[in-house]
């Protein structure tokens, strides 16, 4: 992966933050609420265990899972 393509990537999980925040923020539990806040955390699960990371700082990333994990219990 170059340094181009690893920003890259790292841009799309921050995009799926901010997805889970507005799927959370809108504080509905129906299927297609729920289904989005779990695309995007799925997605977060994936990427964050890519070998492939050097500097980025995951704290946001990994709080956005769990943040997401709990809404979806």
């Amino acid at each position: 992966m170059t340094p181009e393509e690893i920003a890259k990537r790292y841009a799309a999980m921050l995009y799926s933050i901010d997805s889970i925040k507005e799927g959370m923020d809108t504080g509905d539990k129906d299927e297609e609420t729920l289904d989005f806040v779990k695309r995007n955390v799925n997605h977060l699960e994936v990427m964050v265990a890519k070998d492939w990371w050097t500097t980025e700082d995951m704290t946001a990333v990994n709080k956005a899972i769990a943040d997401g994990n709990a809404y979806l219990a």
